[in-house]
C-alpha cells in the first residue's frame, strides 16, 4: 500500500463519491457545517489566502429565489436538498494578509494592490478551497452535488455583492435513492503524468 490512509477512507472521499443528485430529507445541522469548515480551513493556499466565502441557503424564501437562477436542469435538486451553499471568491481577500501571512505582512500592498491580480489570486485560490470543501462534505458523511449551472451574476446580484464572484452551488445532504450516476471513466496515470 503507497498510501497511509486507510481503503475505507479512500473510498469515502475518492472511489465511491461522486456528485449527487439527490438526497434524503435529513438535516444538515449547524454543527455538521461548522465541523466540515473547521476541517477544511487548514487546506493549503498561496499566501495563505482564504478568499472563499459560503452562503448557506436554509430558508425556503431564499432558496426559491436561488433556484431562479439555477439552470432548468439543476432547478428540483436545488429545491429539495437538506441544503444549499453558494460558494464565492471574495475580491478584497488582501485585507486579511497581514493577519492571515504575518511573517510577510506586506504582501497585500506588494502584490494584490491591482484588481485584477486579486481577482486571479481569489479565484484559484477559492476554487481550491472550494475542492477541499467538498471532501469535508465527504469526509462528514454527506454527499455534495457541486454545479455551475446558474446564472452567475444574477446569484451575485441576489446574494451577494460586487467584490464577490460566485464560483459553484453545492447541494448537500445524505444521498437519496438514484443519487448517482454510474462512475464514468478517468484518464490513467501515463495520460496526465509526465517526468522530465
Amino acid at each position: 500500500m503507497s498510501l497511509t490512509l486507510d481503503a475505507a477512507a479512500q473510498d469515502l472521499l475518492f472511489r465511491e463519491a461522486r456528485t449527487a443528485n439527490t438526497f434524503t430529507d435529513e438535516p444538515v445541522t449547524e454543527e455538521q457545517m461548522q465541523a466540515v469548515y473547521d476541517l477544511v480551513k487548514y487546506g493549503p493556499t498561496a499566501f495563505n489566502q482564504t478568499p472563499l466565502r459560503i452562503v448557506l441557503v436554509r430558508s425556503a424564501e431564499a432558496r426559491e429565489r436561488l433556484v431562479a437562477h439555477m439552470a432548468e436542469g439543476n432547478q428540483a435538486k436545488t429545491r429539495t436538498a437538506p441544503l444549499v451553499a453558494i460558494l464565492a471568491a471574495d475580491n478584497e481577500f488582501h485585507h486579511e494578509l497581514p493577519e492571515l501571512f504575518p511573517h510577510f505582512p506586506q504582501a497585500k500592498d506588494v502584490f494584490f494592490t491591482e484588481r485584477a491580480a486579486r481577482e486571479r489570486a481569489a479565484g484559484l485560490n477559492a476554487s481550491l478551497q472550494a475542492g477541499y470543501f467538498i471532501l469535508g462534505i465527504r469526509a462528514a458523511g454527506l454527499a455534495a452535488g457541486p454545479m455551475t449551472g446558474f446564472d452567475a451574476e444574477g446569484v451575485r446580484k441576489e446574494f451577494l455583492d460586487d467584490d464577490h464572484t460566485p464560483l459553484m452551488v453545492v447541494n448537500i445532504g445524505k444521498p437519496g435513492e438514484n443519487a448517482w450516476h454510474p462512475r464514468s471513466p478517468r484518464l490513467a496515470y501515463d495520460q496526465v503524468v509526465t517526468t522530465v
